[in-house]
């Protein structure tokens, strides 16, 4: 049975709740990178509906650290949100899309743990990667990503370390995978660190940061 809760379509299967990504990939024609997460946090957690939505999380801070110097350039104003118009304007330009591994999870506590999500359905990648033909480079938002990224190639690949940087086929296409810091508050590295990262990754991949 599938009902709509807080504009999230989950499945009911005995006691354990199924839920389907709220939100579709965001994939620019134009994309040479994209970032993969595992899977978006409950409703009464997103502060927009956009990737990365919770305002705790340092994603948005780390982009605008990393292109801006500034932590707060995606903010929206005074609110405890960031701008996803501003955000999407942003990836748009410079050609970077966002997609999470994750199609259909079960949360075991209800939150957004990673260590407690348990994966029902993976994101087709074929279908995502040809969408965006110009994309090259992935970089996945920390340790679990990186694990179910993994399993959907037809090969074996050892898991990289953070900050590692390993190269991939994928139906035919040569890309490379970097494992990145988790955007978490629960990762324990500073946000300047987690910026600095993230710009390493974004300057191997031919992008213009600060």
């Amino acid at each position: 049975m599938c009902i709509v809760k807080d504009n999230t379509t989950v499945e009911v299967h005995s006691n354990e709740v199924v839920e389907t990504r709220p939100f579709p990939p965001f994939l620019p024609k134009n994309a040479t990178v994209m970032m993969m997460g595992t899977f978006p946090p409950e409703a009464s957690k997103r502060a927009m509906e956009f990737h990365y939505p919770n305002f705790q999380n340092d994603m948005w801070r780390v982009f605008g650290l990393v292109f801006f110097d500034d932590k707060e350039y995606f903010r929206k104003g005074e609110e405890k949100a960031m701008d996803p118009d501003k955000i999407k304007s942003f990836l748009d330009q410079i050609g970077i899309a966002s997609c999470p591994t994750v199609y259909k999870a079960i949360r075991e506590h209800g939150n957004a743990s990673d260590a407690f999500l348990t994966v029902v359905e993976t994101v087709n990648l074929k279908d995502v990667l040809d969408q965006i033909p110009n994309c090259k480079h992935i970089g996945t938002t920390g340790g679990k990503a990186t694990e179910i990224l993994l399993g959907m190639l037809p090969e074996k690949v050892k898991l990289p370390k953070t900050g590692e940087t390993i190269p991939f086929i994928y139906e035919g296409r040569e890309l490379s995978l970097t494992r990145l810091p988790s955007t978490s508050r629960a990762y324990p590295l500073s946000l300047v660190k987690k910026a600095d990262a993230y710009k390493e990754f974004f300057k191997a991949c031919g992008l213009q940061t600060k």
